[in-house]
C-alpha cells in the first residue's frame, strides 16, 4: 500500500484583507514602540526637589555623587547661598543670608566621604583641601566600596564637621 505525498499549498491573503507590505509593519511597531516610552515617562514619578546624595546646610549646600555600592569615582561638592556676615559696604543694607558672597568670604574647608556597613562606620576619608572659588568647592578620588556598604559625604570648616544622608546601594 503506498501513501500518497503531502499536499504544499501557498499561503494566500484572506479576500477580506489585502496584503500588508513589510515597510507598513515596521512602522507600525515602531510607532507603538514610541508611544510605550511615552505613556512611561508620563507615568514616571516627578523628580525630587533635592538631588539624591545632596544635603542642605544653613548657608549652603554639600552633596556627594558616585556609584553608590561600588568601587568609582566619588566627588564631595560644597556650594555656599550666602554670607553670615557682608563684608563688602555695598551689600551690607541687604537681609543676612539673602546677600550674595561678599569680597573675602570664601573659606577654605576639608572635603571627603566617609562608609558604613552594618558592622561598622568607618572614619572619614579625605580628597583634600580646597578654598571655595566664587562660594563653590569640589573634590572628588576613587573609593572602593563594598555593596553593602553606604557612603555620605563629609566636609570640615574650621571646627565644624558637617555631613550629607546616608546613600545605599
Amino acid at each position: 500500500m503506498t501513501v500518497p505525498a503531502p499536499r504544499c499549498t501557498a499561503s494566500r491573503p484572506t479576500a477580506d484583507r489585502p496584503p500588508v507590505p513589510a515597510r507598513a509593519r515596521r512602522t507600525a511597531v515602531a510607532v507603538a514602540a514610541l508611544c510605550l516610552v511615552a505613556a512611561t515617562a508620563a507615568a514616571a514619578p516627578p523628580a525630587p526637589d533635592a538631588p539624591t546624595g545632596c544635603g542642605d546646610l544653613m548657608r549652603g549646600q554639600l552633596c556627594l555623587r558616585g556609584p553608590v555600592g561600588t568601587d568609582g569615582t566619588y566627588r564631595t561638592t560644597y556650594r555656599r547661598t550666602g554670607a553670615a556676615e557682608p563684608r563688602n559696604p555695598r551689600v551690607a543694607g541687604s537681609p543676612a543670608g539673602s546677600a550674595p558672597l561678599a569680597s573675602g568670604a570664601e573659606i577654605t574647608v576639608r572635603l571627603g566621604f566617609q562608609r558604613k556597613n552594618p558592622k561598622i562606620t568607618a572614619f572619614p576619608g579625605w580628597f583634600g583641601s580646597r578654598r571655595t572659588l566664587h562660594g563653590a568647592a569640589a573634590l572628588s578620588g576613587r573609593v572602593r566600596m563594598l555593596p553593602d556598604e553606604c557612603i555620605r559625604g563629609v566636609m570640615e570648616d574650621e571646627d565644624r564637621v558637617f555631613v550629607t544622608k546616608w546613600s545605599c546601594g
